[in-house]
C-alpha cells in the first residue's frame, strides 16, 4: 500500500509545485506583452510628430530666461538698482534674491501691455488650434521687435547694421532680430549706467561732506563711511528714494 501511496503523493506535489511555477511565468509573459504594446504605441506617436518641432520647441524653452533678460526691461532694472545698493554704500542690504525678485515683477509690470498682445495675438489662436507653431512664433515676435526698436537708441542700430553688413533696410520691419537685440541691449546698459551715475551723485556729496569734516576735526583714523551711511539711508528715506527710483524706471521705458 505504500508503494503505491508514495508515488501518488510525490506526482501530486509535482503537478503543484508546476502549476506554481506556470503561473508566475504567465503573468511576466502578460506583463511583457502589454508593456511592448506601449512601447509599439509610444512609438507610433512619436514617429507621427515632427521631430523638428519638439526639438526646436524645447530649445527656445530652455532659452526663455535668456529671452526674458535680453527683450524685456529687466537688464535696465536690475542694474540701476544694483548700482544704487552700491550708491548708498550697502553690501549685500537688499540682497541680490530681493533685487531680482524686484526687477522681475517691475518686468512684468512694464511689459504687461506687450505681454497681453503676444497672448492675444499668438498663444490664443494656436491654443484653439487656429494658427500654426510658425505663425505662433512669428507673431509672437513681433510685439517683442517693436518694444525694442521704441526703447533702442538710432545711432546703435545703425552701429550694429553696418558690422553686420545689412543693407539699408526701407522700413523698421526689415531689420533682422539678430540686429535689433545685441542693439537694444547696448542701449539698454548705456541708459542703466547713466541713470546709477546720476544716483550716485548726491551720495557722493555727502561723502564728500563727511570726509571733509572729519579730516577737519583730525578724525583721519575714522572711516567717512561708517559716518554718511546714516545720512544717506535718512536723505533716501525722507526724500522717498525707492518711489522714485521705480517712478523713473517705469516712465522711463517706452
Amino acid at each position: 500500500m505504500k508503494k503505491v501511496i508514495r508515488p501518488l503523493v510525490l506526482a501530486v506535489l509535482l503537478f503543484a509545485l508546476a502549476l506554481a511555477l506556470s503561473v508566475p511565468l504567465a503573468a511576466a509573459e502578460d506583463a511583457e506583452g502589454a508593456e511592448a504594446t506601449e512601447l509599439a504605441g509610444l512609438a507610433e506617436v512619436l514617429s507621427g510628430s515632427d521631430t523638428l518641432d519638439i526639438i526646436y520647441l524645447m530649445t527656445v524653452i530652455v532659452l526663455v530666461p535668456s529671452i526674458l533678460v535680453m527683450t524685456t526691461c529687466f537688464t535696465r532694472i536690475v542694474v540701476v538698482l544694483s548700482l544704487l545698493r552700491n550708491a548708498l554704500g550697502l553690501q549685500q542690504t537688499p540682497p541680490n534674491q530681493v533685487l531680482i525678485g524686484t526687477a522681475l515683477f517691475l518686468t512684468l509690470f512694464i511689459m504687461s501691455p506687450t505681454i497681453e498682445q503676444i497672448r492675444t495675438d499668438a498663444y490664443i489662436p494656436y491654443k484653439n488650434e487656429e494658427i500654426t507653431q510658425e505663425e505662433m512664433f512669428e507673431r509672437a515676435v513681433k510685439p517683442l521687435r517693436e518694444s525694442m526698436l521704441r526703447n533702442t537708441k538710432a545711432e546703435n542700430l545703425n552701429f550694429f547694421l553696418d558690422v553686420s553688413g545689412t543693407e539699408r533696410p526701407e522700413s523698421y520691419d526689415d531689420i533682422p532680430t539678430t540686429v535689433i537685440i545685441p542693439a537694444f541691449i547696448t542701449s539698454e546698459l548705456t541708459r542703466a549706467f547713466l541713470m546709477g551715475f546720476l544716483l550716485y551723485l548726491p551720495f557722493l556729496v555727502i561723502d564728500i561732506v563727511v570726509a571733509s569734516t572729519l579730516t577737519s576735526m583730525g578724525m583721519v583714523m575714522l572711516p567717512p563711511t561708517l559716518i554718511s551711511m546714516p545720512f544717506k539711508l535718512m536723505l533716501f528715506v525722507l526724500v522717498n528714494g525707492w518711489q522714485l527710483t521705480f517712478q523713473t524706471l517705469i516712465s522711463g521705458f517706452n
